[in-house]
C-alpha cells in the first residue's frame, strides 16, 4: 500500500469515513455490514455481489456473512438519501481542491438483464449493449470539474409496464408513492432536488435524450441555470438573419424567413468561415479535437413570435472525415463566452462516461443479483460510496502524479470457496451419453 498523503494511514480513512456513513444507518449493528460491503466492493475481484463478497470479507465464517450483508442490502430499512447526503458532505470540499463545481451532468446508464422479475427490467434501450434490449435503466445526477465528477443522485427508471403492474410491484417491493414518469421527468426533479438543497451550481449538461424536449430545457431556465443540451438533427431553429454563403442563400429562398429550419439544414448552409477545428481535452493517448461551428439561433419549440423567444447558441460538431455534421448542442452561455469554452462545457460530458465505466467495471455497480427495489438503490448507494473514498483519494494528489493504488489488502479466501453457479473443478465428470455409440 502505497505512502498515506495528508496523516493517517489510508486504510484507517477509508475505516472512518465509512463509520461517518453509518452514523445515519440507524442501528449499530448495520456498521460492520457496510464496512464489509464496501470493502468489498474495493476488492479485486470479477463479481461484486453479496455471495463473492461474503467470502473475500469473512472467509472464515462464509455463510453468515452472506446472510449478514444478503439483509442488509436487500432489506435494510435504512435511508440511502441519509447516507448519499454524509457521501455528499465528504466528497465535495474534496471535489473542490482542483476547482470549482462548474457542471451538473445527466446521464442514465443501463443493466443487462435475463428474464422479467427484477424490478424495473423491461425491453428498452441499453447503452452497454448499444441496442434495445432486456435491461434495467437508471437516471442520474453528477456533479463535476475538470478533474473530478461524482453521481449525487440515482434513481430506477420504471417503465409503464411496470408502473401500471401493481402485482410485480408488491413483490419488487416498490414504494407506492412512485408513479411512471418518463427519463427527463425524473432528471428534472433530480436538479430540482439539488438546487433545493443548495449543492454548488454549475451548468446543466444534457444529451440529445433529455435536450430534445423544449419543456425539459425551458424547465432548466425557470430555475435560473445555464444548459448545454444535445438536440437532433430534426430540432428546428430561426435561422439568423445573415447567412452569407451561396448555398444558404438557397436555403433561405426555400424557407421563408418566418418558417423555422431544422439545426442540421441551417448547419449545411454555413459558409467554410464558420467552421473552426477546436481542442477540448488531451486524451490518454492523443490530442482530443474536431471542427465546430456556432451561431446565435432562437428556438422554435413554440408558437410565440421569433422577437419574444430569447436568443441562445447553436453549437454544432462536423469531424472532417464525416461526409455531414454529426453533433448538434443548444445553449443558454452568455453571449459573450469564447468559443473554446462553450465546446469544453459541452465535451464535458466525457466524466460521468468514465465515472460510468470505473463504477461498472471495478466497483461492480452493475453486478447486484437481487430483484427488489430497495436493493437495487442499497447496492447503488454502497457503490457510490465505495467510488466516493476513491475520488477523494485521488484528489489528494495533483493531476499530473500517479493516483492512488488498493485501499484494502485481499484476505484470505477457502480453498474450497466458489460464487453460486461456479463450476465445480474438483467434481469428477459424469460419462455421457453417446447415441452414436454401437449396443
Amino acid at each position: 500500500m502505497e505512502k498515506d498523503v495528508g496523516g493517517g494511514g489510508r486504510a484507517a480513512r477509508f475505516a472512518a469515513y465509512l463509520t461517518d456513513l453509518a452514523s445515519v444507518l440507524g442501528d449499530g449493528r448495520r456498521i460492520a455490514a457496510m464496512i464489509s460491503y464496501c470493502t468489498g466492493l474495493l476488492l479485486p475481484s470479477e463479481r461484486k455481489s453479496v455471495e463473492p463478497i461474503a467470502a473475500l470479507t469473512a472467509p472464515a465464517r462464509t455463510a453468515a456473512q452472506h446472510q449478514s450483508l444478503l439483509h442488509f442490502v436487500g432489506q435494510g430499512e435504512w435511508s440511502d438519501d441519509g447516507v448519499m447526503e454524509r457521501i455528499r458532505a465528504h466528497a465535495i470540499p474534496n471535489i473542490e481542491v482542483h476547482g470549482a463545481i462548474s457542471t451538473w451532468i445527466v446521464d442514465d446508464t443501463g443493466f443487462p438483464k435475463k428474464g422479467k422479475h427484477s424490478v424495473g427490467v423491461a425491453r428498452q434501450y441499453c447503452g452497454q449493449l448499444g441496442k434495445q434490449d432486456n435491461c434495467q435503466v437508471a437516471v442520474s445526477l453528477s456533479i463535476a470539474n475538470d478533474h473530478v465528477s461524482l453521481p449525487v443522485a440515482y434513481r430506477l427508471y420504471l417503465p409503464q409496464s411496470w408502473a401500471n403492474d401493481a402485482a410485480r410491484r408488491k413483490k419488487a417491493g416498490v414504494p407506492e408513492d412512485v408513479e411512471f414518469e418518463t427519463k427527463p421527468q425524473i432528471a428534472l426533479e433530480q436538479i430540482k432536488w439539488a438546487c433545493e438543497a443548495g449543492l454548488p451550481r454549475g451548468v446543466v449538461i444534457v444529451d440529445a435524450g433529455y435536450g430534445v424536449e423544449a419543456k425539459f430545457r425551458n424547465e432548466i431556465s425557470a430555475l435560473k441555470l445555464k444548459y448545454v443540451a444535445g438536440v437532433k438533427t430534426t430540432n428546428t431553429v430561426w435561422a439568423p438573419d445573415v447567412l452569407a454563403s451561396p448555398q444558404a442563400a438557397k436555403s433561405r429562398r426555400e424557407h421563408k424567413e418566418s418558417t423555422p429550419i431544422s439545426v442540421e439544414q441551417l448547419a449545411l448552409a454555413l459558409p467554410k468561415s464558420s467552421w473552426r477545428t477546436i481542442r477540448w481535452r488531451d486524451g490518454t493517448n492523443e490530442v482530443l479535437f474536431s471542427r465546430f461551428a456556432r451561431i446565435r439561433v432562437r428556438c422554435a419549440h413554440d408558437r410565440a413570435a421569433k422577437e419574444k423567444v430569447p436568443e441562445e447558441w447553436l453549437l454544432i460538431e462536423w469531424p472532417p472525415d464525416e461526409n455531414a455534421p454529426t453533433k448538434f448542442w443548444l445553449s443558454t452561455l452568455g453571449a459573450n463566452v469564447t468559443f473554446t469554452h462553450l465546446v469544453h462545457t459541452a465535451k464535458l460530458r466525457w466524466r460521468i462516461e468514465r465515472d460510468y465505466l470505473e463504477l461498472k467495471q471495478e466497483i461492480g455497480l452493475g453486478h447486484f443479483e437481487g430483484r427488489g427495489w430497495r436493493g437495487f438503490h442499497h447496492h447503488a448507494t454502497l457503490c457510490i460510496a465505495a467510488y466516493a473514498f476513491l475520488v477523494a483519494e485521488r484528489a489528494a494528489f495533483p493531476p499530473s502524479q500517479a493516483r492512488c493504488g488498493t485501499i484494502v489488502e485481499m484476505p484470505a479466501v477457502p480453498q474450497d470457496y466458489r460464487p453460486r453457479g461456479a463450476a465445480n473443478p474438483y467434481r469428477t465428470p459424469r460419462p455421457g451419453f453417446n447415441c452414436n455409440s454401437a449396443t
